[in-house]
């Protein structure tokens, strides 16, 4: 439909660690060879939590940047932004308030989820409530159709597709509209239109998911219509009106398996982490004194791999062959615990080693991530002021 574009962002809670690196940033620099990428710093989301302590945000942001930098995501193959610097998405989350009914907000199941597990912040806020409404802007202001998200965000891309779908009902309807669609499938040629309206009539119809898909493909093969044609035929297919806001795609992503210090989830909040660039010196110190198998107590105490947080490490770090002799010397306690940290502290210094050079340049000359973020902040307008002024024009607000 538009431009198969994905689009992903994080909050700035400051230095990035290996938990973020396997959970999301592996996956960015996939998708960022793959498909036309936009990532951006979410400093507005994160001021729905810390609008009492907005200048630790400020300092957050670069050192994020820079850790995405440093893992090698691609300012080249991909656009960098920050939210805050692209003032289209506040445009569009106050526009779509208006339409957006308050249940749809008040069922998304993480609202009172946090509500509960952040008991020590005053959440009573509309910017708390609003949050997945301004995701939702995030995402359909670059019209993106795939967004990377884990099990337990599904619910949030869901109601942004909700919000799109009612936004093209509302002001997708123009006038003469049904007049146009049918002017445009004359632009297509006898051929290729006969066949729109065969897919046309199967989609609407019978429900037959691969003739809408078909008709997408068609299209889109079209060289002679223009985009407002192109969005008539794609709304006329679907038995809609224009699309001026594209449905985005949940674009599923596997649960990070990184595990923390002391065997949990790495996670800031349980101060089992290591950052992404943490000197090496530092980081043996960590796995050094890591807790192991409470059996071993003495050096020829055997153990029980599945039992030590070191073990959870191994699985990430360390091949088979090493898998295998750990299991095997620490269940007959033929190694002891510090020869079984070797192996990870070696997997993680070599993870990271490529990182803290990459970061280095950075480091160096800040004026050099201020730079390329400006340029991606330019770009990410240039794409949202396209789709506000399709919505400003739906919605009968240009008055130019």
């Amino acid at each position: 439909m538009y431009a198969n574009r994905v689009l992903s962002g994080m909050r700035p809670t400051g230095g990035l660690h290996l938990g973020h690196y396997h959970g999301v940033l592996k996956n960015w620099v996939k998708l960022q060879h793959e498909h036309e990428c936009l990532f951006f710093v979410a400093d507005w989301h994160a001021l729905t939590t810390h609008y009492d302590s907005p200048e630790i945000i400020q300092n957050n942001v670069w050192e994020m940047v820079i850790d995405w930098l440093a893992a090698g995501v691609d300012p080249n193959q991909a656009t960098l932004f920050i939210q805050s610097q692209v003032p289209e998405h506040a445009e569009l989350h106050l526009l779509l308030s208006m339409i957006t009914p308050l249940g749809w907000l008040e069922r998304i199941p993480t609202y009172k989820d946090q509500q509960e597990k952040l008991t020590e912040k005053d959440l009573s806020t509309y910017g708390f409530l609003g949050y997945p409404l301004l995701q939702s802007a995030d995402i359909l202001i670059y019209r993106a159709n795939q967004v990377p998200v884990g099990e337990d965000q599904v619910p949030h891309i869901e109601f942004t597709r909700e919000i799109a779908r009612r936004f093209n009902h509302l002001y997708g309807r123009e006038p003469g509209y049904e007049q146009k669609a049918e002017a445009a499938i004359k632009k297509m040629g006898s051929k290729k239109a006969r066949l729109y309206e065969e897919l046309r009539n199967r989609y609407q119809e019978q429900g037959d998911d691969a003739a809408l898909e078909a008709g997408h493909a068609l299209i889109n093969e079209q060289q002679n219509l223009s985009l407002g044609d192109r969005e008539r035929l794609f709304g006329y297919l679907e038995g809609g009106g224009k699309v001026i806001l594209a449905e985005p795609q949940s674009l599923l992503t596997v649960a990070s398996r990184m595990p923390g210090l002391d065997g949990q989830k790495m996670s800031k909040s349980y101060n089992n982490t290591i950052t992404l660039r943490e000197d090496a010196e530092s980081v043996t110190k960590k796995i050094r004194t890591m807790p192991t198998d409470p059996a071993r107590v003495r050096r020829t105490d055997p153990g029980t791999p599945d039992k030590c947080p070191v073990w959870a490490l191994h699985q990430i770090y360390s091949d088979e062959s090493t898998r295998n002799w750990v299991q095997n010397g620490c269940i007959s306690a033929g190694i002891g615990c510090i020869e079984c940290k070797q192996p990870v502290i070696e997997g993680v210094l070599k993870e990271q080693e490529p990182m803290r050079e990459r970061a280095k340049m950075y480091t160096d000359s800040p004026s050099l991530v201020r730079n390329l973020i400006a340029d991606g902040c330019e770009k990410a307008r240039e794409h949202a002021r396209d789709t506000m002024r399709d919505v400003r024009e739906a919605m009968r607000l240009r008055y130019d």
